[in-house]
């Protein structure tokens, strides 16, 4: 009789496991509230912030004088009937749109900029001054009796396998009373090789194609005939 009690309560405990798995529809594990046959959403990846932009090494440096040559080495600068004469350089315009860029490398593509943050017209007014001093011309800061006034067209390097400066003037020249006497252009070019991309290359080369424009001035006798008082 025990026997057959024991196997009754068994058996009844049994089914009462087997209804339970029934009614919550696992076998003892967690229900899943994904249906069949789809996976949970991925999370979005967070998007990676673009790196900044690193500046070119040669942007934003100083304007340095560098020269190569000088105006003698031109040749000689015919200063017959300018004893006397005292030229007043005033301030050298600068109406560029961009006033730093003063060059670049092409040999890629996108090319890599040259910029400065100093003032190319103060770097021109001064060595303007020096260069015409240098050449036996009297430079006076006021009161002259010829008056000279530039304006900046052109003051750049271009670097492909060479480096290729071009630096360019319009002057005009006045008399004491401000009466025109004398206008023009003048420039000048240098070319050089050198490792690329390198500041003092670029330098050079400026500073080389300045001269070579101060020179041209100086050389031409109209220019010259006005600095001596002609018409």
């Amino acid at each position: 009789m025990m026997n057959n009690g024991m196997t009754a309560v068994s058996a009844m405990s049994v089914a009462l496991l087997i209804a339970g798995c029934a009614m919550t529809g696992s076998s003892g594990t967690t229900a899943s509230t994904t249906p069949a046959g789809t996976s949970k959403p991925a999370k979005p990846a967070a998007t990676a912030a673009a790196p900044a932009r690193k500046p070119d090494r040669l942007e934003n440096i100083p304007l340095v004088w560098k020269p190569t040559t000088s105006v003698a080495k031109f040749g000689v600068i015919d200063l017959t009937g300018l004893s006397d004469t005292k030229v007043q350089i005033d301030p050298v315009a600068d109406n560029r749109g961009e006033r730093g860029f003063i060059g670049q490398n092409s040999e890629k593509q996108p090319a890599r900029k040259v910029t400065t943050q100093d003032s190319v017209a103060a770097f021109a007014t001064e060595h303007m001054k020096e260069l015409f001093s240098g050449a036996g011309i009297s430079v006076v800061d006021s009161g002259g009796s010829a008056v000279l006034k530039s304006e900046i067209q052109q003051f750049f390097v271009d670097e492909t396998e060479t480096y290729k400066g071009d630096v360019r003037f319009k002057i005009s020249v006045t008399d004491a009373g401000g009466k025109l006497v004398w206008s023009g252009i003048t420039g000048g070019t240098a070319t050089r090789f050198g490792r690329s991309y390198k500041a003092d290359n670029y330098y050079e080369t400026l500073s080389d194609s300045f001269i070579q424009a101060v020179f041209n001035l100086l050389h031409n006798p109209g220019f010259r005939t006005a600095l001596a008082g002609g018409s």
